[in-house]
């Protein structure tokens, strides 16, 4: 989740790739020194959807026009600075990479080097070790199965036959590349008897109970069973779920309905989680699809995140999601240019922010010290010909070509404070990013927020693709356009819920620090009934 004041957590220990936070100095598993700055992607937000790479600019100065071209007229009147026609009409993607909502280009040249290691915090940073990880309970042989007598002093231990026709217990990884098992997995049995291995050193015998895990959220609660209508725990299958969320027999929060999250709707999916280290999951996402006036196909995909700095985050970014996608689809259908609804949609969404910090003190959790809810929001329109997407704060789109031989490009960029020294050509964009202010955001949604900027950008790619809509949480464990591309599946294009599903399985295996939520587009739009095979 986005955090104002906040630098966000680093992915992972260039050594031993075990997870990082925010603060650290040295790898708490291997001691690696983190001190050591590397130098960060210089990804930007837009490129020539073209295959063509345009060459590199320093940081800081203005992007030259290319060449021009005969434009192409749309079927729709080009937007303005305020969205009415009257300007000139959107280019092909060989004359413009990318145009913001009033008509500007946008800041920086796009380049492609090869991934580098995340930014490394300040040297004076506290070192805030991981929690420690709960460990699973061994497994027991099957019923009927002869556990072997310790060997005699000096003798090797021979393992256990396997069990002949047990089958496999349900995994509990946390990837989501495939659908859900519906039932849910067996308790722990007991541990097998302790064992004396050679040199007659004897080991203890292992505990019968381990800690539980945190119950998989991609396994729905049961419903209540007849103990007085209440519900039963996700974890130990016994105890009383009381008001407050907890297991009464043992202490286990139980999943909330957003802690992880899919939709598919027609040929676009999209996948939310609560990840490893939250409680509760503050992003949120809507999906639509719609006709234009010409009876061409539109699709439709917002993803929000919320402040975790603020309060109720989860709100904000619901509400934003809901407002944002319904101003769409009222839009589109009666012939508004995709951009400007794209704007008017932002707007919208930073309205119904607003209006959470309207509500009397009592709805506000009785703290006034607190700020005004508040959320980042990115989304996108997809057309036959058209790509439209727009922005408040750091969740971010890639655009990721079905052929995989052109480059893929990042198409937006954060309202975050190491962009906007960057930009400024205060600082470089190393020095920047290793700066603990680097991923604090400077555009938002919410009462308090500055002057809302509501960003936009169109397109035209020349071939399919499909577009990565995500959040922070996605986005930290592959940053760059190059790192996105070798996560994202394939089959992308045609089986959108499977890959969402893989992207966040990717989030969750690099260290799950944040909530994590993706949305797959294909361009160009499919037509309404078509889905993921």
């Amino acid at each position: 989740m986005s955090q104002m004041p906040q630098q966000a957590a680093l992915s992972k220990c260039p050594s031993c790739e075990e997870p990082l936070e925010s603060g650290d100095r040295f790898c708490g598993a291997c001691g690696y020194d983190l001190s050591v700055v590397p130098a960060r992607p210089k990804d930007e937000p837009t490129i020539a959807m073209n295959g063509s790479v345009p060459s590199q600019a320093s940081a800081g100065h203005a992007r030259p026009r290319p060449p021009s071209a005969p434009p192409a007229v749309p079927a729709w009147p080009a937007p303005g600075r305020d969205g009415s026609a009257g300007t000139p009409p959107a280019h092909r993607p060989t004359d413009l990479p990318g145009t913001d909502s009033d008509g500007s280009p946008l800041p920086g040249e796009p380049t492609h080097p090869a991934p580098a290691a995340p930014p490394t915090p300040a040297a004076d940073t506290p070192v805030t070790p991981p929690p420690p990880l709960a460990a699973p309970a061994p497994p027991s042989p099957a019923q009927g199965t002869p556990v072997p007598p310790p060997s005699p002093q000096g003798a090797p231990v021979p393992p256990p036959p396997p069990p002949p026709t047990a089958p496999p217990a349900p995994s509990s990884g946390v990837r989501f590349d495939r659908r859900a098992q519906s039932a849910a997995p067996a308790a722990p049995a007991a541990s097998p008897a302790p064992t004396q291995p050679a040199g007659g050193v004897h080991q203890p015998a292992q505990p019968d109970e381990y800690p539980l895990q945190a119950p998989d959220p991609r396994v729905a609660a049961e419903p209540a069973q007849a103990t007085g209508g209440t519900a039963v725990c996700v974890a130990c299958r016994a105890g009383r779920v009381d008001d407050d969320g907890y297991c009464e027999n043992c202490g286990h929060a139980q999943p909330r309905e957003r802690d992880h999250m899919e939709q598919e709707c027609g040929p676009i999916a999209a996948v939310s989680d609560r990840g490893l280290r939250h409680h509760r999951n503050e992003d949120a996402f809507t999906l639509g699809t719609t006709t234009l006036p010409d009876g061409s196909p539109a699709s439709v995909a917002i993803v929000c995140d919320g402040v975790s700095s603020a309060t109720r985050p989860d709100e904000a970014s619901l509400a934003a999601s809901r407002a944002a996608s319904e101003s769409l689809l009222a839009a589109l259908p009666h012939g508004t240019h995709p951009q400007q609804a794209m704007h008017d949609a932002i707007i919208a969404a930073a309205e119904a922010v607003n209006a959470l910090a309207d509500e009397p003190a009592a709805a506000r959790e009785h703290a006034p010290h607190q700020n005004a809810p508040a959320c980042t929001i990115v989304g996108t329109v997809v057309t036959a010909g058209l790509l439209v997407v727009g922005w408040v704060g750091d969740s971010r789109a890639y655009w990721v070509p079905v052929d995989r031989s052109a480059p893929a490009a990042r198409l937006t960029e954060d309202d975050s404070w190491a962009a906007q020294m960057v930009a400024a050509g205060l600082m470089g964009e190393a020095e920047a990013y290793a700066d603990q202010r680097a991923h604090a955001i400077t555009g938002w949604l919410g009462a308090d927020a500055y002057d809302l900027e509501p960003h936009t950008a169109s397109f035209k790619p020349d071939r399919p693709g499909v577009i990565v809509v995500c959040t922070d949480g996605l986005w930290n464990y592959a940053e760059s356009a190059d790192e996105m591309v070798e996560v994202v599946p394939v089959d992308a294009a045609t089986r959108p819920l499977h890959s969402a599903r893989v992207l966040v399985g990717h989030a969750l295996d690099g260290g799950g620090h944040d909530n994590v939520t993706v949305a797959l587009v294909p361009f160009p739009a499919v037509p309404q009934g078509a889905g993921s095979a």
